[in-house]
């Protein structure tokens, strides 16, 4: 079914929500349960609760804002080191992934910036037991008209991809209607075309993505 532009800026706001419901609401419960509390030591559990869920908050709108919005200045070109230490932030969160950085350039532009990270959220949250997460990058030179490729491969003891998310990465919206689950799958897809996903192997799942400048003239 097609997407219209504000059907799809309902999608990615939804999605943020959801994501962020959780931290938010552990912040809001902490502050209730400091209200009440007298005893020293679960005062100082509640500010731990506090601190955790100020930081994981913090953390995911960093990365919401390079991913989604547009973070990173005002040219065409972001930072890799902003992009590593944004999904460094997201994955501290949660159940535990060690992050490989194999990009070698230091900047990106902005749109393969949004698919190399949405990618690696899509991969991370596909490791529901934890694991290891590797992502590669490398920018074309003028021979092949600067297109970058992308490759994140996901390790864990268990890997799960939702199979809307999978159909999503490799065809677009489809025929079904399409979820809040999925906006991060169809931003991949409509700026890097079809995904290449692998069935899980070896508790190992691979994401290859492509991204082309536009043409110009």
């Amino acid at each position: 079914m097609p997407i219209t532009p504000a059907d799809f800026a309902s999608l990615l706001c939804s999605r943020l929500c959801h994501d962020l419901l959780s931290p938010v609401g552990a912040l809001n419960n902490g502050l209730e349960l400091l209200a009440d509390e007298t005893d020293p030591a679960m005062r100082q559990r509640c500010l731990d609760l506090l601190s955790e869920s100020a930081k994981t908050s913090a953390n995911k709108l960093k990365f919401f804002r390079l991913a989604f919005g547009a973070a990173g200045g005002f040219g065409e070109q972001v930072d890799a080191r902003e992009c590593r230490a944004a999904i460094e932030g997201l994955l501290s969160s949660g159940r535990k992934v060690e992050l490989g950085w194999l990009v070698e350039a230091d900047t990106l532009p902005k749109p393969a910036a949004k698919v190399l990270l949405n990618l690696a959220m899509i991969a991370g949250d596909a490791l529901v037991r934890g694991g290891r997460l590797d992502i590669g990058g490398e920018v074309g030179g003028e021979e092949n008209g600067g297109q970058v490729e992308i490759v994140v491969r996901a390790e864990g003891p268990r890997v799960i991809l939702d199979p809307d998310i999978r159909r999503t990465l490799s065809d677009g919206e489809g025929d079904e209607a399409v979820t809040p689950r999925v906006a991060a799958a169809l931003l991949i897809h409509t700026l890097a075309g079809s995904v290449q996903v692998s069935e899980p192997g070896d508790n190992v799942m691979l994401f290859g993505a492509a991204w082309q400048p536009p043409t110009s003239g």
